[in-house]
């Protein structure tokens, strides 16, 4: 018998298009995946030499269930270099990745029937986090032509005595949008007025191009309860890694240690050591790494908006964009309507051999996620594929 908490959750769209490459890719099709979802440089050496270390040196071990002290000291010393934060040891909780750290927060501070407020587009699994700590995602729609940011009258018709926290991700997966910090402190205002906790996701805080990127807490001058959850997956290319952390709380943060004390254990000892080095070594790679994003996103946005019926905002961080395609839903292609974006995406995979990640996988139908984190020639040719399967359909 299965619990009734699997019904309640979707699989992820993401990683159902990753698989559905995969499996052309091995019958011989030579599929462009513009759906991937990390960076396509290696780990920096200095990095991989210092996880080569730890091994060799025995630290191959059990550590803390909340995270080495060694590797919680140097979040807090990165938190206070990068983001002008200030937080103790025993205010971090390291975890096995970002989304580890998400999960076990919300069932760290989720009560059956809570309601947390979840901005669309939003990442695929902040919906199904809430429902499998038996609470319930209440989705607040944003406007696309105005940055992404919230739609209040909608936020306003939202909230209820149930709302006990809301998720803000910025920059975000899958627009890239970075709010400003008129748009934060309005949450925060309404986070203490209402008694929510904030969650705050920000794994592309490293990953910003046109302005200085500040973490929530960092300008929150209303004494909102701000939990700040980020990672090394995308900032140093570790996804494979699996190491995030979340700073805040004391409470809350032990918390969440209790919960993965009886889960996890504790996060993979080896990363951890590789970690202590990625946060206060020498940042130069990834000063490189986000020059090049930079440049790719121009590329990748100058050239979608060159395709006839389909616009695209230039996002401010991370490496995605998000095209609005919804001249297309409705036309016809191989035979067949068009009726929403996942069906424009397997038409895309299926005619033009490349991967797109469709926006109703993020609430948001009448888009689709494109990835920059791969080569601009590869990007490129993908994109005019694409183009070429669009002015097939009618």
């Amino acid at each position: 018998m299965i619990a009734d908490r699997v019904g309640r959750i979707q699989p992820s769209f993401t990683l159902e298009m990753t698989a559905r490459a995969a499996d052309l890719r091995n019958n011989g099709v030579d599929v462009i995946n513009l759906g991937v979802g990390e960076p396509d440089f290696n780990t920096p050496a200095n990095i991989r030499e210092a996880a080569s270390r730890a091994m060799a040196d025995g630290h191959t071990k059990y550590t803390p269930g909340r995270g080495t002290l060694e590797l919680r000291k140097a979040i807090v010393t990165k938190l206070k270099r990068d983001n002008k934060l200030d937080y103790t040891p025993d205010q971090i909780v390291v975890s096995n990745g970002a989304k580890h750290s998400l999960s076990t927060l919300c069932q760290a501070v989720i009560n059956p029937g809570d309601e947390v407020i979840i901005f669309t587009p939003y990442w695929v699994s902040y919906p199904e986090f809430v429902r499998l700590a038996d609470g319930i995602p209440v989705t607040v729609s944003t406007i696309a032509n105005d940055n992404f940011t919230p739609n209040w009258s909608d936020l306003e018709a939202k909230v209820s005595s149930r709302t006990s926290a809301v998720i803000v991700n910025s920059p975000s997966n899958p627009t890239g949008a970075v709010w400003d910090d008129s748009t934060v402190n309005r949450i925060l205002s309404l986070a203490v007025e209402h008694n929510w906790i904030v969650i705050s996701d920000e794994c592309y805080e490293r990953l910003v191009y046109d302005s200085p990127f500040h973490s929530i807490e960092s300008i929150n001058d209303v004494g909102a309860n701000v939990l700040t959850i980020q990672s090394l997956s995308k900032t140093y290319a570790m996804t494979g890694w699996r190491i995030g952390y979340t700073a805040g709380d004391v409470d809350i943060i032990s918390a969440m240690a209790k919960i993965q004390g009886q889960t996890t254990s504790c996060p993979n000892s080896i990363g951890q050591k590789a970690a202590v080095e990625a946060l206060i070594g020498d940042q130069s790679e990834v000063e490189a790494m986000c020059k090049i994003f930079s440049q790719r996103r121009d590329s990748m946005i100058d050239r979608l908006n060159a395709i006839d019926n389909l616009s695209c905002s230039r996002p401010g961080g991370a490496f995605y964009a998000f095209p609005d395609i919804r001249h297309y839903l409705g036309l016809s292609a191989n035979g067949k309507i068009v009726d929403s974006s996942f069906a424009l995406s397997d038409y895309i995979l299926d005619t033009a051999r490349t991967v797109t990640v469709a926006g109703s996988g993020f609430g948001s139908e009448g888009h689709i996620r494109l990835s920059y984190a791969t080569d601009e020639a590869v990007f490129l040719e993908g994109i005019d594929l694409l183009e070429e399967a669009l002015k097939k359909m009618s």
